[in-house]
């Protein structure tokens, strides 16, 4: 065999293992969370970039595979951002043969009207979104809507919400729509984008950019991103450690009183597993921790 045919064989079996990841994530995501269930009509908001394509492409697959029956419509919002190429999803969707619906606002020229230059507009344009799709949700009788949120973007938002809004607050990956009507899901929260953007380069999706805001590169939301990769990239493993977390709450060793009866506390003479004993064992903080800001006591 030659070098570049061992290369091509290298190539497909990785293409086949990542494939394999994603739909196992995916469908570990949707039992946790009892994401779709039988009889479910799943509207699927496509934008056109590689997470909603990639979550999409893994739902098709699902469906065949899966024990539950449920059924899946493709939706796109045009925007009406300049040059955006209306024929491109249109074309893909029909040669899935799966249903689809692509609605055309102009959400565009209103974000850019009363956004200010310079401003985020991220905030004004994903409520405009919502409106739509959960229009658009009501008339097709859709009973999920799907978004292509991935465990990064969850992460982010956790930071976001930590270092801006002073909230303990990431995305859920399960919850009821702002008008109370719909359940949205979150499929690929067990994904990461790196996982996406490769499957996205394998399956060649015809991937759309967003010029609203994709061209706005110091969003809080890209410092934070830039600071868990570098966290990732100097601590593997920490960014992992974080996401866990996020399933593993202590409301007796945090603050919310609306959580945990900090009033109501007393004695019990018995023995609390969750008791005052969270830094007994200390060596994973000093093992993860620079040598020079480790302070020994006397």
């Amino acid at each position: 065999m030659t070098l570049a045919a061992k290369q091509s064989d290298k190539t497909r079996r990785e293409a086949v293992k990542l494939g394999k990841r994603l739909r196992r994530e995916v469908g570990q995501a949707i039992d946790d969370f009892k994401m779709i269930e039988d009889g479910d009509k799943v509207m699927v908001c496509l934008s056109g970039g590689k997470d909603s394509h990639g979550l999409l492409d893994i739902l098709l697959t699902l469906k065949e595979r899966a024990p539950l029956r449920f059924d899946l419509v493709a939706v796109n919002l045009d925007q009406k951002q300049p040059g955006f190429p209306t024929e491109v999803l249109p074309g893909y969707l029909a040669k899935l043969g799966i249903p689809f619906h692509i609605v055309e606002q102009d959400t565009y020229s209103v974000v850019k009207r009363l956004v200010p230059a310079g401003k985020t507009t991220c905030s004004l344009c994903s409520r405009l979104r919502r409106g739509v799709l959960y229009r658009m949700a009501k008339e097709l009788g859709a009973t999920k809507i799907a978004l292509g949120h991935h465990r990064d973007d969850i992460l982010q938002t956790l930071f976001l919400n930590l270092f801006f809004g002073g909230k303990m607050k990431a995305m859920s990956p399960k919850l009821a729509s702002d008008d109370g009507r719909h359940v949205v899901i979150r499929p690929l929260a067990y994904c990461t984008e790196k996982d996406l953007a490769a499957w996205a380069m394998v399956r060649q999706f015809p991937i759309i950019p967003c010029d609203l805001c994709g061209s706005q590169p110091n969003l809080q939301r890209q410092q934070v991103k830039r600071m868990l990769q570098d966290w990732e990239r100097r601590h593997p493993g920490r960014v992992e450690s974080i996401f866990r977390a996020l399933s593993d709450l202590v409301p007796s060793h945090l603050m919310d009183r609306r959580l945990f009866d900090f009033a109501g506390l007393a004695a019990t003479g018995r023995p609390d597993p969750d008791g005052d004993h969270a830094f007994d064992d200390e060596e994973f903080a000093m093992m993860s921790m620079p040598t020079e800001l480790i302070i020994h006591q006397p």
